[in-house]
């Protein structure tokens, strides 16, 4: 697969793409809409995996600014990026904001383009190439194998490799790998790959990507932050409110930890726990950045954040039960709901290893959270297993917890096959592009395309009583 085309499909292990299919083809889906129809679901899921969805997402800093100052700054930050950019192709100034989430402005992204693939190539990472569809420039530690003699200057086609067999270094590489468009190398090879001194930042600047977007590489970096548009309801699902005491449970990279506490107004409290030392550092980071004093990040394990001994609250983990008026647990989760995704190396076992953790996860989160208070499911994958299976199974084990309307809906309701009836599954969120993803351009205006074209996401809401 060299060059990459609308029906370009995620490259995955043949046993996940066998449990995919039997997951979008179970008996309660395929009583309600047919075989053919959710055949056509499924095989319009593995397409739209692999490109980006057709608008760039930015959640704004409205505790700092207003909605229509940030965007008119980045309106002309954008225009500067334009002028020194040597592409010939001028980027989209369109900048829309979201008609039912006050803190969202969307781009549309332009894509994907008829761009001529050059002999001479440089191959990058998965993760990488995935960043390129998105709009981001080719930064040197991604890339693993350039033409022999490349200089500063040369103009290179950037592939993807996508079962990650190349070997850093390489001359050339003929394996599974696809075309992301074309750019100018900013350093010499011998730079590239420098043993003594690695170097950094920008290798590849792109001039002709196969999706057009604007890259946000040090734009407007406290006011403006891209995140998904489903990760960005999320926090407004939550409905946190000033002076309450908040816990985001799997808190890294901090995105969601940091909109919860601007849509607080930055009074309360957000407690931010994650298992990893150097990802705390980062919540840390952009608390700091974005001038938000609400939130205590701590390097702890979630499943064991209850205090069941008698304890004084010490302001850090492991807390007393009933600690928190509203909880998120943002679970870890297989990612399958990721765009752009080309490929993913991982076995069936991986994929179904989540859903153990996941429950010990939400029986802390039901522990710590205060009677009347609201926890919030989510993940970024589409499997029954993590989704709605998890809520159906919450359901049973802790009696007290209600499903609740969420606001905003603007994704699907929740999938067939977990045996929820109907009036629980309007009350689940989930975002679907399999739905609405098209091969054709569609007509739609960007608010409504942008509310269809997300990636896979899930999010239930419960009420303890």
């Amino acid at each position: 697969m060299d060059k990459m085309s609308v029906s370009t499909r995620i490259s995955l292990k043949p046993e996940v793409v066998e449990h995919l299919q039997s997951i979008f083809l179970n008996a309660e889906v395929l009583a309600a809409v047919g075989h053919q129809e959710a055949e056509s679901r499924f095989h319009r899921l593995l397409t739209c995996l692999t490109h980006p969805p057709s608008y760039t997402c930015v959640r704004v800093s409205t505790h700092l600014a207003s909605l229509e100052e940030i965007r008119h700054k980045l309106g002309e930050e954008l225009k500067k990026q334009q002028m020194c950019s040597s592409s010939a192709e001028d980027v989209s100034l369109q900048i829309v904001p979201h008609p039912r989430i006050p803190d969202v402005l969307l781009l549309p992204v332009d894509g994907p383009r008829p761009v001529k693939q050059l002999s001479s190539e440089v191959v990058v990472g998965a993760q990488c190439g995935n960043a390129v569809l998105r709009g981001a420039h080719v930064f040197t530690p991604g890339i693993l194998a350039s033409p022999k003699y490349m200089k500063a200057g040369d103009v290179v086609s950037v592939l993807s490799d996508l079962e990650g067999r190349c070997t850093r270094g390489a001359t050339s590489f003929q394996g599974k790998r696809v075309f992301v468009g074309n750019g100018v190398a900013e350093l010499d090879r011998s730079s590239i790959f420098c043993a003594d001194k690695p170097a950094k930042g920008v290798g590849v600047r792109m001039v002709e990507p196969l999706y057009q977007s604007p890259s946000f590489d040090g734009v407007l970096p406290n006011l403006a932050f891209l995140q998904n548009l489903p990760s960005v309801v999320v926090g407004h699902v939550l409905g946190p409110r000033p002076g309450e005491r908040i816990l985001d449970m799997c808190a890294a990279p901090g995105g969601k930890t940091c909109h919860i506490a601007a849509i607080m107004g930055d009074q309360g409290e957000v407690v931010a726990l994650d298992r990893i030392r150097n990802k705390i550092d980062r919540i840390h980071q952009n608390a700091q950045m974005l001038h938000l004093r609400s939130i205590k990040a701590f390097c702890f394990n979630s499943t064991q954040a209850v205090n069941s001994e008698p304890a004084h609250d010490t302001g850090g983990p492991p807390f007393p039960p009933e600690s928190f008026d509203r909880v998120l647990l943002d679970a870890p989760c297989s990612s399958l709901g990721q765009r752009p995704n080309m490929a993913s190396t991982w076995s069936l076992k991986e994929i179904c290893s989540y859903q153990p953790l996941q429950r010990k996860l939400f029986h802390a989160a039901v522990r710590l959270l205060k009677t009347g208070g609201v926890l919030v499911y989510s993940t970024c994958t589409v499997t029954l297993a993590e989704n709605e299976e998890q809520v159906a199974w919450a359901l049973k084990t802790f009696p007290c917890l209600t499903l609740q309307p969420q606001e905003p809906h603007i994704g699907a309701e929740g999938m067939l096959g977990a045996g929820l009836p109907p009036e629980q599954l309007r009350l689940l969120q989930r975002f679907s592009p399999e739905l609405f993803w098209d091969q054709t351009k569609t007509t739609a205006p960007l608010p409504a395309r942008a509310d269809r074209d997300t990636i896979g996401f899930f999010i239930a809401k419960c009420l303890k009583n």
